[in-house]
């Protein structure tokens, strides 16, 4: 096992060709230019993903192996049982709830059963061979046992890792939005016993309780927006990828370009471990993706037979469900191992849950309730990826879209060298339908469909089993030709909500309620982004410019008003007049952002004169009740938040809104998604003690364009860099780019990349 480095600016030739069948030899070029970015060349799949594990074991190995760590269910053997498991891959709220989950999960050998089949189910050649590969180069790295990061030097748990490992994450992130939010329920239910309550009544606000469980989903999130080619100054297409994603922890993004002359060039990012480009883009289109309004999932209410809580019935007679003994081992206080057992259940719809989402989901004597998860088995996504990169149009990435049905939870948006903006919300949906929806659901499912998108099915009829169409390659899912896609000349945008505003001058509806509400009212930040894209052109670096401008919609709408009710006020001069300098914007020089951002966190919702108007969805509601003595109240309670804390009404909202690296306080711009600000920024922290930090936001943030000849013209930017070891020179160095609103320069073409002023080439074998 040899490496060399070197510092030159001359391409270096794979001296060492590797045949496909050659699985014990590996060889890779990675290039790494600005900001620690690697262009990774390969002459095969397997040497591509060789050279893709270990730089990115490099930057990220603590994170990573971490992922490994709970996906082989060992988090209570190296944790402990009662800490927190933390959200990477799933809501479970406790190590051993999280081991109970994934250990099951393996021990059913699902994943291996998805695998096993032949694409597009599977895995396709060249996604096996790149996984291969991957695992060499992760293991490499591990082997190697060079690891600078002080969060996890000489840990026990970094370890060797397999092929199935990389699958088995792949399906736990398809499930991050179904199984993965319900983790304590699936782990915890168990048959009553003895004389059980009986089922609860429904609750008034049950569907209120349900979209605020799917809240849960909110650390992640996006803007996607595509310019076609009568809205750009170019001609060509234009695409802004501005995901919203966690900044710390597993569901990190890291950048890379990935390239087998002949085969496959494409650049973006993708979340750790996924070992091929998620976001990104090539010569001739580029795709982000944002997280999609459609419930993946569905429960089923089953009834059960009498005198037995383990049967339920079906078409009148009795099914039994199925059980499986679980053993995770769990370390004790005084370093000593345990091993805690639990039978857990499950169906023909899948697990048996307890209460979740807020609902009084309780296994009675007479009641149970199991989870249907529509991305059960999805390692398809792996080919959908592969396909999109080789894409050459638009078109051609609604084909592998389609073609795989492999997309989670997120809708895409697209851009093409022709001009084309494509927005396709084609991703893996339960089949069900509005017509069987209103057949089959319970009075709970009835109670909370229509508002929350959840179905709860009877579970007793086989007529209430999902549909399928003949052109999704799983049954039960919604074929590709029922879900939204729409192309255009001007644009296309999604801001999380649903499909219906995509374009206002041509809104979608054809949709069934499981993917989205139409006709309701928009959240703040689609609201900003049509009110910013309506009668304009851009270019690549207008595009830019629009995202880091920091406006708020809900600023621009309300902070006149505000203002004026401030001077109404008693002891309130020094916020009136904070407010009337502020520039209704975010950066980190805008003073007043500060007061008003912790002032629209305490309004109450509905807090508009003008409601929602749904012939007028962009510009309602609007104008701010100032009367309202809740109104007033929040404002008063946050100046005296303010003073309290010693922080000056006009503080600059850098001042209060950093991270901290290395002991550098970096100040950040931008705000929450309520405020109707694109740049989206979701701090924490304690106010009073100045040291906030960002839980998630703007992640990996990608401008493309395809109007500067045969190289596309990207700018990009990860907001939390590339590496999360403290002691690499890449743990900050983007996040100070992003405090000061600059961008990196995409370097895609072999001239482009060999001229970086900081190129260093390694060359990696293995023999």
């Amino acid at each position: 096992m040899t490496a060399l480095a070197a510092a030159v600016a001359v391409a270096l030739p794979l001296t060492a060709t590797v045949s496909q069948a050659d699985q014990s030899r590996f060889a890779a070029i990675v290039r790494y230019t600005e900001n620690g970015i690697p262009h990774i060349k390969a002459n095969s799949f397997p040497d591509l993903g060789y050279g893709y594990g270990y730089a990115a074991a490099k930057d990220n190995i603590c994170q990573i192996a971490d992922l490994y760590v709970t996906l082989g269910a060992q988090r209570s053997r190296y944790f402990g049982a009662d800490s927190p498991a933390g959200p990477a891959l799933g809501g479970a709220a406790t190590n051993l709830a999280s081991d109970l989950y994934f250990q099951q999960v393996n021990d059913s050998e699902q994943v291996e059963q998805a695998i096993a089949r032949p694409a597009p189910l599977g895995p396709r050649r060249e996604a096996r061979e790149v996984v291969r590969g991957y695992v060499a180069g992760y293991n490499r790295f591990v082997a190697e046992r060079n690891i600078s990061d002080p969060a996890c030097r000489g840990a026990a748990w970094i370890r060797p890792i397999s092929e199935i490992d990389v699958y088995r994450h792949i399906q736990a992130l398809a499930l991050i939005s179904g199984q993965g939010l319900v983790m304590d329920a699936i782990a915890s239910a168990q048959p009553p016993v003895g004389a059980a309550a009986q089922q609860s009544q429904v609750p008034p606000d049950a569907a209120d309780r349900v979209i605020e469980a799917l809240e849960s989903r909110k650390d992640m999130g996006s803007n996607g927006i595509a310019i076609g080619r009568d809205a750009s100054a170019g001609k060509s297409g234009l695409l802004l990828g501005n995901p919203h994603f966690p900044w710390h922890g597993g569901r990190r993004f890291w950048q890379a370009q990935l390239t087998v002359p002949g085969r496959l060039d494409v650049s973006g990012a993708s979340l750790l471990g996924m070992p091929f480009v998620q976001i990104g883009y090539n010569r001739d289109v580029a795709w982000s993706h944002t997280v999609a309004t459609t419930t993946p999932f569905g429960l089923y209410e089953l009834k059960l037979a009498p005198g037995d809580p383990t049967s339920y019935l079906l078409d009148g007679r009795p099914e039994k469900m199925t059980s499986r003994k679980v053993s995770v081992q769990t370390r004790n206080a005084d370093g000593s191992m345990s091993t805690v057992e639990r039978t857990l259940w499950s169906t023909r719809y899948g697990p048996v849950v307890g209460p979740a989402l807020g609902l009084p989901l309780n296994w009675t004597n007479t009641t149970a309730y199991a989870m249907r998860d529509a991305n059960l088995g999805n390692v398809r996504s792996i080919n959908m990826w592969f396909e999109m990169a080789q894409a050459r149009d638009t078109r051609e990435i609604v084909q592998a879209l389609s073609e795989n049905l492999g997309s989670p939870w997120v809708n895409t948006i697209a851009a093409d060298r022709s001009g084309n903006a494509t927005y396709a919300d084609i991703q893996v949906v339960p089949h069900i339908t509005d017509e069987l929806a209103q057949r089959c659901n319970t009075p709970l499912g009835q109670a909370v469909f229509q508002k929350a998108g959840l179905a709860v099915l009877d579970g007793a009829t086989t007529s209430c089993a999902w549909g399928s169409d003949p052109d999704a390659v799983v049954p039960g899912l919604l074929g590709p030709s029922r879900q939204p896609l729409l192309t255009r000349g001007d644009y296309v945008a999604n801001s999380n909500d649903s499909p219906w505003l995509t374009n206002p001058k041509a809104p979608i509806t054809t949709y069934p309620r499981i993917m989205g509400d139409a006709g309701t009212e928009r959240g703040p930040r689609t609201r900003m982004a049509i009110t910013e894209l309506e009668g304009r052109k851009f270019s690549r670096q207008a595009i830019q410019d629009t995202l880091f401008s920091d406006r708020s919609l809900v600023a621009e709408l309300a902070a006149d008003d505000v203002t004026k009710m401030c001077e109404t006020l008693a002891d309130t001069q020094d916020a009136c007049a904070a407010l009337r300098k502020w520039d209704k914007r975010f950066a980190t020089s805008s003073r007043g952002a500060l007061l008003f951002q912790r002032f629209w966190s305490r309004v109450p919702a509905g807090s508009w004169k003008v409601p929602f108007n749904p012939a007028d969805p962009v510009r309602t509601p609007n104008t701010v009740n100032t009367a309202s003595p809740a109104v007033q109240k929040a404002f008063l309670d946050v100046v005296a938040e303010l003073r309290a804390a010693k922080i000056p009404l006009d503080a600059p909202l850098g001042d209060y809104q950093y991270v901290v690296r290395n002991g550098e306080r970096i100040p950040v711009h931008g705000s929450t998604s309520n405020l109707g600000v694109l740049n989206m920024i979701v701090p924490a922290g304690d106010l009073a003690k100045g040291n906030p930090e960002v839980v998630h936001g703007s992640s990996y943030i990608q401008a493309v364009s395809f109007d500067r000849g045969k190289c596309p013209d990207a700018q990009t930017l990860l907001t939390y860099s590339q590496s999360s070891d403290s002691k690499s020179p890449y743990f900050a160095d983007q996040t100070k780019l992003f405090s000061q609103g600059k961008w990196v320069r995409g370097r895609f073409c072999e001239h482009e990349i060999l001229s970086s002023p900081q190129l260093r080439i390694v060359y990696l074998s293995q023999r």
